[in-house]
Formats: structure tokens, C-alpha cells, sequence
């Protein structure tokens, strides 16, 4: 097998909007996908970062209460210029924010009214002043940290793009774990040459291991860097206020008064994307992922990588219960430096912990885990994150030209961190169908909604994220999370790296699923009634249907696709546009753009 790359990104824009290259304190870097970053597709199971931030020495509140272990060890952290997107924050006060926003999402929900961000205005634009030097737009990006990928993919099509961005787009040094199918797909949109992929791989580490009381080692770790080059306009320092969305246009108006017009806006702003959660209703998170970590200097023994581990029920943390799992491995910054999370998979409905409670949790247990004693490391970073997520994903466009990418459409695994990996592995798909719905003019709701159409293979994941997750009132075992991954993760080594390496790169495909299931039911048949009782029916019975879908899919695009393909090419433009969205959601859902050997 081939080792699976990290990449580290630093994002500068256009020549003519150059920013200053980003210097982070005692040149650290941060793991991410558009935050933080904490696996490799091919590595392990898939966790990419969505709202994150890391901590770098702000002082916290003035006198009080006696400060936690955590702010202490953040205020010893030199501090540094906080940036745009996610994980351009680092400071104590931004940890204490994000706690407030996990806080909110598990609050009973009231009857307030959502904001409307987006609204319909019949009929086309008129007497709308472009100002000198001003033009309208093919594609308006709203969100630069991982919306760049999208807007440079764009740009190199020939279309007019531009990026509003709130803070600044700003290269930064920052580390992604990726297999090379999905890095790949940055030379198949035109982005990178095959030369560039291969310059930018620095280093590699290995083995890999899954570890729940079962060792399964995978040679693979890459850790590169490299630099995008985006073809069109930046807007920085502005922030979406609203949107008009007329017959012919869409327009964009900002915070400080201004507007822009264009004919597709797209939404890379996350998951707290103000226009996503006026589509969602506010609705709160089906499911969360908490991840809390460190990137610390001194560890002796650093060649190995820790996929997925845990070696304890469930404990603690704060006032809930949680079953916490590590990945460890070594940071790029420096032959000693290593990057440890600690994550957990929370239902909101419930509660969870405060991140500064899992990092208060983290601090005790870190060392054991890595072998190492706390104070013997220099802590050069601390990393924190929550990534919510739906069971209604990809998210369908609800509006006339508008349309989420990356996490902002939910196209993430329910169980991964979200980002990086999983916008690479859609950018061919996604750049292509907006290239063409832009050029023929179908940028109505009903086409946009084919972009992001639905995945059984992604909905099928979420019996995964709901077995993973401490539920209270449950009767099961407190050993029963580790006893079922163990059972998986068993089962899928015996079967071999067909079945075992699709499934760590967070691809779900039906062939090795059915043998998974087979294998563990023959051989652990004791296991299911506990799955019944920590899942519950509903949402057996939920997956079922998806998982009956992910078979016809798989049908669908083995057999089907092959024998319509060629009639499509010959069909008018918006009938072609839309069987071609069939053929990609045929293929991507079934998870068949997954190639063995990548």
C-alpha cells in the first residue's frame, strides 16, 4: 500500500491581493481542514476540522475565581496575530467562545425567529449602479479558508470569481492528513501539476495503528506543504449582511454597506453558516464530534502514528459521560514535536462536556497515554473544536442561486472532523457541475439541489456516529463502544485491506460493509442486542433503507451508468447537466470514486 499524504497549507491569494506570509510563534503548525486536522483519509477514520480554534497565550479574565489548569498552561503559550477562517483563533478567549456556542447548541431551543439572510425578490435586477470599475460576478464565494479550493478551481475554468472574506486570507502554515486520491484531485481541476504534488511531500512517518484493544498497523504518513495561486478578486475584512436573490442576479450586501452582484453565490462558511442555519431553521445537531489536543515539543520516541485508540470505558468528563478516543502523531514543525488529540462523540440533545472541561480531562490522561510526563513538554499549541453535524446531508440548495460546498453542505463524514479531505474529494465533481450550471444557466434551485444530492453511503454512516456516542439512560454496557470496534476493526483485518482501508478513509461502500456485518454477526452474535439498545430501532430501521440504497447505487453505477453514458452525451444541454449530476451521485454515493491502491 502506498502511504496516504498530510498537506500543509500556506493559502496566499493573487498577486494583486497578496498578503503577508503568516509566522506563527516558534514556527508551529496547525493540523486542519480549514481548522483542525487531526487524521488522514487514508490514515484513519476521518476527522477534519470545521469550527476550531487554538489557543496561543491571551490572558483571560481579570481577577476572579483562580484560573483552570488549562488557561494557565495557555498564558505560558506566546501569543500571536489571530486570523480569518477556521483555527485562526488561539487564545484562551476564543476557547471560552466556542464554549459559549456549544453551550447555546444544547440549550432547550426556543421560538425565536431565525435571521433571514437570504431573500426572494421577483424579477430581474434593475437600476443597479456598478460604480466605476465594478463588474458582476460568475460565482461570489462567501468563506476564503477552504472556499479558496472551490474559488481557484473556478477561476482556472475561465469563470469571474471572487472571495468575500470577514478577517484576512492569510497564508499560514498548516497540516492536513489526506490520501492521494483526494490530493490528486487538485491536479485533475488544473490546481497543482503531478510535478508540485510530488515536490510538496516532505516527510512520512509510520506504522499507523488501530488500537481498541486490537493492534492493526498500516504503513502510511505524508506530511507536504504548498502554495495556490487564486486567479480573481478578493474582498477582505467584509461580512455577508444579506442576499437578494433576483430573476437574473444575486446580490451580495455587506456589513459595511457595500454590495456585489453575481450569478452564483456560493456558501463556504461552515456549519454556522448564517444562511445555513436559516435553511436548517436553527434546528440544533443531530450529532457532535468535541475534540480537544495539543502540539508539544519533546517527545524522544516519535516515529509512530496512533490512528484511532481508546483503552477505557466510558468516564467522566465535566458532568457527563463520555467514551474518549486518542490520535497521536508527529507534528512537521520538528523531530520531537508531536500532535495528541483527544475527541468524543456527543449527542446535544444531552449535553456534553465544555471543551475546557475535555481539555481539563486531557491533561490527566495525555500522559499515560503517550508515555510522557506533562511537564517535561514544551506545549506549543492547544487545539479545540466541536463539529456538528446532520442526518439531512448533503444539505439540498434551498434557494435560486445559492449553493453550500464543504462543510457548509454537510458532504462530511458523520464521524470525521469535516473539511479538507472530504472538499478534495468532491472539487472535480463540485468545479465541473457549477462550471457547467453557471455556462448553461441553470442555476435554479431544483439544478443546484443535484450538486449536492443525496449520498446513502454518508447516511449510512450515521449508525457509526450513533454507536460511538455515550448515551445516557442507555443500558449497556459502559465497555460496550470499545467491544463493538473491536469487533469491526477484527473483523474487517481478517478480511483483508479491501475491505479495511476503504472504511479508514471514511468511504462506505456496500460489498465490504456486507462482509463486515456478515463477520461480526457470525462470529459475535452476543453484541447485537446491545447495538439495538444503544442505536435504537428507529434508527436501525433508518439505516436500513439507506443501507438498501447504498446496494441499488452500487448496482445502479456498476451496470447502469456504463450503458446510459454515452446517450447522455447526446441530450440537450439541461437534460445532459442533469443526468450527468445522476451518473456523479450514482458513483460518489455508492462510494465507487474510491480506487484500491490510492
Amino acid at each position: 500500500m502506498p502511504p496516504l499524504p498530510v498537506v500543509r497549507l500556506p493559502l496566499p491569494p493573487s498577486a494583486a491581493h497578496a498578503a503577508p506570509k503568516a509566522r506563527w510563534p516558534r514556527a508551529l503548525r496547525h493540523r486542519g481542514g480549514g481548522g483542525i486536522e487531526a487524521r488522514g483519509d487514508g490514515r484513519g477514520r476521518g476527522r477534519r476540522g470545521v469550527v476550531c480554534a487554538m489557543a496561543a497565550g491571551e490572558a483571560g479574565p481579570g481577577p476572579g475565581p483562580a484560573p483552570s489548569r488549562t488557561q494557565m498552561i495557555m498564558d505560558k503559550i506566546s501569543s500571536g496575530e489571530e486570523i480569518g477562517g477556521a483555527g485562526g483563533a488561539y487564545s484562551y478567549n476564543a476557547l471560552k467562545r466556542l464554549d459559549q456556542i456549544w453551550s447555546s447548541i444544547c440549550e432547550v431551543q426556543s421560538d425565536s425567529k431565525v435571521p433571514e439572510v437570504v431573500t426572494r425578490v421577483q424579477g430581474p435586477l434593475v437600476d443597479y449602479d456598478l460604480g466605476d470599475g465594478s463588474e458582476i460576478f460568475d460565482v461570489l464565494v462567501c468563506g476564503g479558508t477552504l472556499g479558496i479550493f472551490v474559488a481557484t478551481a473556478l477561476s482556472y475554468k475561465g469563470l469571474r470569481v471572487g472571495i468575500i472574506e470577514r478577517n484576512i486570507i492569510k497564508g499560514r502554515e498548516q497540516e492536513w492528513n489526506i490520501s492521494r486520491k483526494e490530493l490528486m484531485e487538485l491536479v485533475e481541476v488544473g490546481i497543482l501539476s503531478e510535478e508540485e504534488i510530488e515536490q510538496i511531500i516532505s516527510s512520512d512517518f509510520n506504522p499507523v495503528r488501530v488500537d481498541v484493544h486490537l493492534r492493526v498497523k498500516v504503513k502510511f504518513g505524508w506530511r507536504t506543504s504548498l502554495i495556490l495561486e487564486f486567479r480573481g478578486a478578493i474582498f477582505e475584512g467584509k461580512s455577508l449582511s444579506s442576499i437578494s436573490v433576483h430573476d437574473d442576479f444575486a446580490v451580495l450586501n455587506l456589513s459595511d454597506g457595500g454590495s456585489l452582484p453575481c450569478r452564483l453565490v456560493i456558501d463556504a462558511m461552515g456549519n454556522f453558516s448564517p444562511i445555513v442555519r436559516q435553511i436548517r431553521s436553527g434546528r440544533k445537531p443531530d450529532g457532535v464530534c468535541l475534540v480537544v489536543g495539543t502540539c508539544a515539543r519533546g517527545f524522544d520516541r516519535n516515529t509512530t502514528s496512533d490512528i484511532i485508540f481508546s483503552s477505557s470505558s466510558i468516564r467522566r468528563a465535566g458532568n457527563s459521560g463520555v467514551q474518549l478516543f486518542w490520535e497521536g502523531f508527529p507534528a512537521g514543525s520538528g523531530p520531537t514535536d508531536r500532535t495528541t488529540y483527544m475527541f468524543t462523540y456527543v449527542d446535544p440533545h444531552f449535553g456534553g462536556p465544555k471543551l475546557e472541561e475535555l481539555l481539563e480531562t486531557f491533561w490527566d490522561l495525555m500522559p499515560a497515554y503517550e508515555d510522557v510526563v506533562l511537564e517535561n513538554l514544551d506545549i506549543m499549541r492547544v487545539i479545540f473544536g466541536i463539529f456538528p453535524t446532520y442526518r439531512n446531508s448533503p444539505l439540498p440548495a434551498a434557494f435560486d442561486r445559492v449553493l453550500q460546498v464543504g462543510d457548509a453542505s454537510g458532504i462530511q463524514s458523520p464521524v470525521s472532523f469535516g473539511g479538507f479531505g472530504s472538499l478534495t474529494r468532491h472539487l472535480g465533481r463540485l468545479s465541473n457541475g457549477i462550471y457547467e450550471a453557471v455556462s448553461g444557466d441553470l442555476l435554479d434551485a431544483l439544478s443546484l439541489q443535484l450538486l449536492n444530492p443525496y449520498m446513502p453511503n454518508l447516511s449510512a454512516s450515521w449508525l457509526f456516529q450513533r454507536a460511538m456516542s455515550a448515551r445516557p439512560q442507555i443500558d449497556v454496557s459502559p465497555t460496550f463502544i470499545n467491544e463493538l470496534l473491536f469487533a469491526n476493526f477484527e473483523s474487517m483485518q481478517k478480511l483483508g485491506d479491501s475491505v479495511l482501508r476503504p472504511f479508514l478513509q471514511d468511504v462506505i461502500q456496500f460489498g465490504p460493509l456486507v462482509k463486515t456485518l456478515g463477520l461480526v454477526m457470525i462470529t459475535r452474535p452476543q453484541i447485537l442486542p446491545s447495538i439495538f439498545k444503544q442505536a435504537g430501532p428507529g434508527v436501525i430501521l433508518n439505516w436500513s433503507g439507506h443501507f438498501v440504497m447504498l446496494g441499488y447505487y452500487t448496482f445502479l453505477s456498476t451496470f447502469i451508468d456504463p450503458v446510459l453514458r454515452p446517450w447522455v452525451e447526446s441530450l440537450p444541454l439541461r437534460n445532459k447537466y442533469q443526468w450527468k449530476r445522476y451518473l456523479e451521485a450514482w458513483k460518489y454515493g455508492a462510494g465507487l470514486d474510491y480506487r484500491q491502491g490510492e
